[in-house]
Formats: structure tokens, C-alpha cells, sequence
């Protein structure tokens, strides 16, 4: 087995046993994005001068006897809305095509022993479902080239999937590390909001973003959430509180654990072979020991429409900033400042962003922020409430990621609407700050992976984990890496 096949456990292992090295690590991921990355296009920037000047300073530490974290020299990628110092941030988009941070993201901060191999694809600003929207490239899902490998954060979960990176990091806002998890049959954890610091994440919805980790195993997906939780003084949003036993691996215990079912996920819109699959992941939970029950979560059906109003008026007052006189791309031959800023914006956005600025405009303006953003807002009310009931009956919340396995290329494209959709059993996640994870369960008639979703309590990561590897030890690792034609 090549090293870039292991997963972030095992490498971790070996590098402490001295049985391998972290530069041996890192030339392993990057041989493996010199062969995939022309058909996969997972990355934007790959920083191989600095990964491997990286690893080897770990490997001097290592030598030198220093006492170092278990991601020492795991090869990473990073999503490219996370601020890395002298690293190019782009967001996907040609307003920050130029873009270089003074400054790193605090999750970065908690990463100073990882080796980043690159900056990741991403549909632009964080706004797509399909890793589409980017100014720079499409990315393939690895499982099948044609396919789409889910947003926004399809770049992150395509470079896990395919062997360019062990582990990564991705940003979720209504389902950006959930559905690309999916889509590439690998594990993706949304924390709860408040777990990880967002100091250093280029804004969307700064109510509903959250970054989180992708692994090809839930103890990787668990490492990684561990280093990077926690309070932060830049961050007013990020909870002060303690995170027990936040090293320790997870259990795969679920004897007595009460998982209900929701019914309205498990309904039209929903394709049959996703429903089968889930209901098999569901049946092995019980069988380990969980106690499963039907519950209902109301207001599921409205989620959408109320999280792409919430979404896209924080979307409309964030990227304000993006004018063309701070920094990032700026028009040519305007003549005063207005015409800069109509031009710049008009130029720099793709057409997603400009879709979701001018639906947040619409809907803060004055004779419309009642009708339209208040009621958003006492619906995020009820949806948190709702959840707040269940919870109070089961301990998980077990539902599909995603209503089917990845589409083709293209297809959704010139549908928003239909775009949208796949976001369905995920948004609700986000409107009410809880932790959600996605675990491959199964695929489709097509061959493409299909995700379960599981929900906690805020702050109920390990329960979720615990869950998890439960089902991982009984159905098997996740940690297949598809041959790429």
C-alpha cells in the first residue's frame, strides 16, 4: 500500500514508529496529485516547495526527540476561504484571483505541525452545491469523472477521495462538507456553530458558516476536530467551554442510543435507493445496540426557502466589501468611484454570487424585510425549537445527506432551483447550529457513493462519532481510493 493510501491514523503511527517519514509522506500525496490532478482538479494552488520544506523540518523535530502533535506531517488540504499567510486565497472567484493573506485563519494557527500540500477548489464564495461555480475550474468527483463531487467545498472532499490529500478542511453553510462527503464516499463532520473558530474564514453567512474536516475514516475526521475546536478570543462567536475528552478516539458504542428517524426526510424527493441504503445503515445500528424511533420535524419542508433568504441577506452585506479599492481585482479605465464599484462588482462576481447578493438585497429591502427576511428569521426560530423537542426523546438524529448520489456535470447548472434541492437535508443543520456528520452508506445504481447524515445536540460531536465508527467497524473502512482514468 502507497503511503498516500493510509489514512491520517496509521500514517500518524508510522511516522512516530519512524517507519516512515513525513517528507516520504508528503512526495507520496504530491506523486499522487502530479498523476489525478489534470483529470480531477481538486486544487487551485498546490504548495509542494512549501510541503515538503515543511515536512522536513518535522522530520528534524521528530529526530531531535520534540514531543509533537499525531497530525505531525499529515498532508493536508485547505479550503481556499481559509486565510494561509503568504499563501494565495481566492475563494474560487477572480475578485481575490491576487489575493495573498498577512495573516493566518486560527484553525490554521492549531495546524502548525500539518503539512499543507495546496489550496482547494470550491465553488466561488462558498455558493454552489456542485463545485461548479469556481472561476478557475470544475472539479470531478473521483468516483466517476463525469460526475460532480458536491459543494461548495467539492475540491476538499475530491482531494480526500482521490489520494491528493489525507486529510482537509472545508467550510459549511448549509451543507458544504456534508454533501461533497457524500458525493465522494468519504466522512465529513459540520461541527456545531461556535466549536471551531471562524477568525480567518472568508465570509458568506457569518450565522450559518462553520469549518469542519474531511477524513476517509471517522477516527481521522476525529483527530482532526480535535485540534481545531475550541474557543478563540478573535472570534466573539466561538464558544468558551470546555471539550471533553477531545483526544480520545471514538468509541463505536451505541448500546442504548436513541436514534429517531424523521419522517419528512424520508419522503418524496427522496430517490428509492438512497432511502434503501440508509434504512441498511439503520438496521446495522440497531443491531449494534441503538434503539430507533420515528419522530417528526415539521417545518423541514420550508428549511430551504428560508435558509437561501438568510444565506443570501448576510451574503449581500458581507461581500459589500469586495469594491475594488481594499484589495483583490479591480476594474480598469473607470472614471470616479461609482463606475469603479459597478464595474469591479460586475467583472470580479460570477454569476451565482450576483444571483444570491441581488436575492439578499431583495429581501433586506425596505417594503419586503418583513415579508421576507423577519419571517426567515421566526422560522429559524421554530426549525431550532423543533429540533430542541426531538432531542429531548433521542439522542441522534439519523437522516440521508443528500436525496441521491452526485449528478453529472452540467446538469443542474442552468437550474438553480433544481441546484438548490440538494441541499434539502442538510440546511436545517445550519439554521439551528447543530453538529451534523456525513458517513458513506452504500451507492447507487450509477456506482456513486451514497451518505447517511447523522444530527446531535449542540456540542454532541463525540456522540455523533461514537455513532459513526459503530457503523464504520461493522460495514467497513471508507478508505477506498477509486482508480482514475
Amino acid at each position: 500500500m502507497e503511503l498516500y493510501e493510509m489514512t491520517a491514523s496509521e500514517l500518524s503511527r508510522l511516522m512516530r514508529d519512524k517507519a516512515c517519514s513525513a517528507e516520504e509522506a508528503a512526495k507520496s500525496v504530491l506523486g499522487q496529485i502530479a498523476r489525478v490532478e489534470g483529470k480531477v482538479g481538486a486544487y487551485i494552488t498546490v504548495t509542494e516547495e512549501g510541503a515538503l520544506q515543511k515536512a522536513r523540518e518535522i522530520d528534524g523535530r521528530r529526530a531531535k526527540g520534540e514531543e509533537l502533535s499525531p497530525l505531525a506531517g499529515i498532508p493536508m488540504a485547505i479550503k481556499d476561504n481559509i486565510c494561509t499567510k503568504g499563501v494565495l486565497t481566492t475563494c474560487g472567484s477572480k475578485m481575490l484571483h491576487n489575493f495573498v493573506p498577512p495573516y493566518n485563519a486560527t484553525v490554521m494557527e492549531r495546524l502548525t505541525d500539518a503539512v499543507v500540500v495546496g489550496k482547494a477548489n470550491m465553488d466561488e464564495f462558498a455558493m454552489g452545491s456542485s463545485c461548479e461555480t469556481s472561476y478557475f475550474h470544475k472539479t470531478a468527483n473521483p468516483h466517476g469523472l463525469g460526475y460532480v463531487p458536491g459543494g461548495s467545498s467539492g475540491g476538499s472532499a475530491a482531494a480526500v477521495a482521490a489520494g491528493e490529500a489525507v486529510l482537509a478542511l472545508g467550510s459549511d453553510t448549509g451543507g458544504s462538507i456534508r454533501l461533497p462527503a457524500s458525493y465522494c464516499g468519504i466522512v465529513g463532520l459540520k461541527p456545531t456553530y461556535g466549536a471551531v473558530s471562524r477568525y480567518g474564514l472568508v465570509a458568506f453567512a457569518s450565522s450559518l458558516d462553520q469549518i469542519g474536516p474531511f477524513g476517509r475514516s471517522v477516527d481521522d475526521v476525529a483527530m482532526l476536530y480535535s485540534a481545531i475546536c475550541g474557543g478563540d478570543p478573535m472570534d466573539a462567536t466561538s464558544a468558551k467551554r470546555d471539550y471533553p475528552d477531545r483526544d480520545a478516539a471514538p468509541s463505536g458504542d451505541v448500546k442504548g442510543l436513541r436514534i429517531g428517524l424523521p419522517k419528512e426526510y424520508f419522503g418524496a424527493g427522496v430517490e428509492e435507493e438512497t432511502r434503501a441504503a440508509v434504512m441498511n445503515a439503520v438496521s446495522i445500528l440497531e443491531k449494534k445496540g441503538a434503539v430507533i424511533k420515528e419522530i417528526s420535524l415539521p417545518s423541514t419542508g420550508y428549511a430551504l426557502s428560508a435558509y437561501y433568504m438568510i444565506s443570501s441577506a448576510e451574503a449581500s452585506s458581507n461581500l459589500a466589501r469586495f469594491d475594488g479599492v481594499k484589495y483583490g481585482y479591480r476594474a480598469e479605465g473607470c472614471e470616479g468611484l461609482t463606475e469603479l464599484y459597478e464595474k469591479t462588482r460586475s467583472e470580479g462576481f460570477g454569476d451565482e454570487v450576483k444571483r444570491r447578493i441581488m436575492l439578499g438585497t431583495f429581501v433586506l429591502s425596505s417594503g419586503f424585510y418583513d415579508a421576507y427576511y423577519k419571517r426567515a428569521k421566526q422560522l429559524q426560530q421554530q426549525i431550532s425549537a423543533e429540533f430542541a423537542a426531538a432531542f429531548a426523546g433521542c439522542d441522534l438524529i439519523l437522516t440521508p445527506t443528500s436525496p441521491s448520489t452526485a449528478f453529472r456535470m452540467g446538469e443542474n447548472l442552468d437550474d438553480p432551483l433544481k441546484m438548490y434541492a440538494a441541499d434539502i437535508c442538510t440546511v436545517t443543520v445550519n439554521i439551528a447550529g447543530l453538529p451534523g456528520l456525513s458517513v458513506p452508506c452504500g451507492r447507487g445504481a450509477n456506482n456513486m457513493p451514497l451518505g447517511m447524515q447523522l444530527i446531535g445536540p449542540k456540542f454532541a460531536e463525540k456522540t455523533l462519532l461514537d455513532a459513526a465508527k459503530a457503523y464504520e467497524n461493522e460495514a467497513g473502512s471508507f478508505r477506498a481510493i477509486p482508480e482514475i482514468q
